[in-house]
């Protein structure tokens, strides 16, 4: 919902299905005020029990969150999906581009031009590997350059679509590349799959301030709307030369980077991924990083991250299944 730039932003909107809705003292000034207060908003969205439904037969959804653009959101989702697929050929993962304005994942994953196809069941998703696929707005697109200029119920309607109509299957695995910051599409993901369970977040930075700052913005909206964070991933923490092996830091981090943030605000700290250019070349050709260049210095820290998100997977499913009994 709208909100003053004048009124204090920790004041957020209390939600459409509250019995404060148009109604609390944070709602002043909102244009849907009106429309909120008349109860009108608050009948329950079935689009939230079709997800339910069309999800049960996911075991883990994880969102990939960033408080700020061009931290390397998509890469680290290709490169998590990828190495998640590598680890088992009979685990399936799949991801969901839900960056409706700029989706990347079709080209970062090397799908770009395929075609979705439906049938009974739902969309098909695109499958880049036997056991990963992808569904993304870019494969609804006449053209890769074509805009989406979308208002947010519109965005809303194709994320509801994403997660109740696509015949996903049985997968171990969803992961749901988001775009920069905490709006209409966050919201929208969050209220879909609060019955059919988030996993948790992982949470992308780079060492330097600027982004650390608005990190801090994003795990305190998992805190508020009751998404478990797994961790956070520092990307592009360092350069390692090729040739030399030296080390160089490109985004120093004057404030101790993602490691002493996450310390701070008692997340856990996933690892840290240097920053390699072939890594880069790979994305935009759509080439499987993890094979390409196996011996980069990046590869060996995804390795250890991927455990630690599994393991923490593995942990938290461990215990719902005891709470559930």
């Amino acid at each position: 919902m709208y909100l003053p730039m004048h009124r204090n932003v920790s004041a957020y909107c209390p939600g459409t299905t509250s019995e404060d809705a148009g109604k609390a003292s944070m709602c002043a000034g909102c244009p849907n005020q009106i429309l909120c207060a008349s109860g009108a908003t608050k009948q329950p969205d079935p689009g939230i029990a079709l997800v339910k439904e069309r999800l049960s037969t996911v075991k883990n959804k994880i969102l990939i969150l960033s408080g700020k653009g061009g931290v390397g959101k998509s890469t680290v989702t290709s490169l998590l999906s990828r190495s998640l697929a590598a680890t088992n050929p009979d685990i399936n993962v799949a991801v969901l581009d839900i960056d409706i304005c700029g989706p990347s994942q079709p080209r970062v994953l090397g799908v770009l031009g395929e075609q979705v196809h439906q049938s009974g069941s739902g969309w098909s998703p695109v499958y880049v590997e036997d056991n990963l696929s992808l569904m993304s707005i870019g494969f609804l697109l006449a053209s890769p350059n074509d805009a989406v200029i979308w208002r947010g119920p519109k965005k809303n309607g194709m994320i509801r679509q994403f997660l109740s109509e696509v015949d996903w299957g049985s997968l171990d695995y969803l992961i749901l590349d988001t775009p920069p910051g905490t709006s209409d599409e966050h919201l929208s993901v969050t209220s879909y799959l609060k019955d059919a369970g988030i996993t948790g977040a992982i949470i992308v930075t780079t060492p330097q301030q600027v982004a650390l700052l608005d990190v801090r913005k994003e795990i305190d909206f998992c805190r508020k709307v009751n998404i478990p964070i797994l961790g956070v991933i520092e990307n592009m923490s360092i350069f390692v030369c090729p040739k030399c092996k030296n080390a160089v830091e490109i985004f120093p981090a004057s404030t101790g980077g993602g490691r002493a943030m996450a310390k701070q605000l008692n997340v856990e700290f996933l690892g840290s991924l240097p920053l390699d250019p072939l890594l880069t070349r790979c994305c935009d050709e759509g080439k499987n990083f993890l094979t390409e260049v196996p011996e980069s210095p990046t590869i060996f820290k995804l390795q250890e991250i991927v455990q630690k998100i599994v393991e923490k997977c593995e942990e938290r499913n461990e215990n719902f299944q005891v709470n559930s009994t």
